[in-house]
């Protein structure tokens, strides 16, 4: 186990070195970032209920000319921003999930949307999977380099933990 955990932490490294990370950080920053280079929009929106009541807290819709991440509006904006951060962990990996362009479930969470413009949608549930330890991986790797380029080098267990999740225990408090 420590091999495998050595080698999705290489693998999340070597992505995140191919990164520029926007100064100061923000998530809203980094998108508009990743829709530079990426050279096409990358919208945020919060996850339809429907998606929500089928234990969904995140996804990433890739249609032709966009990307679509997809969030859970009903946790704290630190989790809002967990939630997105491994979405696009997902996007940097070009992981691929479901093609449901298609398919009766995107016409449930996306009524709106034509099916036809549908890439693939890639949402998460679990945390199970090779993909899904990735862009969990990854995304908490990118909220601890974001904070070491802000100057807030973590210290210790507990100073790690807060720069992977984003807040200062304090903070909660």
């Amino acid at each position: 186990m420590p091999n495998k955990y050595a080698q999705l932490h290489q693998r999340c490294q070597s992505a995140l070195d191919q990164l520029s990370l926007p100064r100061p950080f923000t998530v809203d920053a980094l998108c508009q970032e990743l829709s530079a280079q990426r050279r096409r929009p990358l919208h945020l929106h919060p996850l339809p209920e429907q998606a929500a009541r089928n234990s969904i807290c995140g996804m990433w819709l890739a249609t032709k000319t966009d990307d679509h991440i997809f969030f859970e509006k009903r946790t704290s904006r630190v989790h809002q921003e967990h939630i997105v951060l491994h979405e696009i962990g997902h996007m940097l990996f070009d992981h691929r999930g479901t093609d449901l362009g298609h398919g009766e479930v995107s016409q449930v969470l996306f009524p709106d949307l034509n099916p036809q413009l549908v890439q693939q949608v890639l949402g998460r549930a679990s945390y199970t999977n090779r993909q899904e330890e990735e862009a969990e991986m990854l995304a908490s790797l990118l909220r601890i380099r974001a904070s070491q380029s802000a100057g807030r080098a973590p210290h210790g267990v507990l100073g790690r933990l807060e720069a992977a999740l984003g807040a200062r225990a304090a903070d909660e408090r």
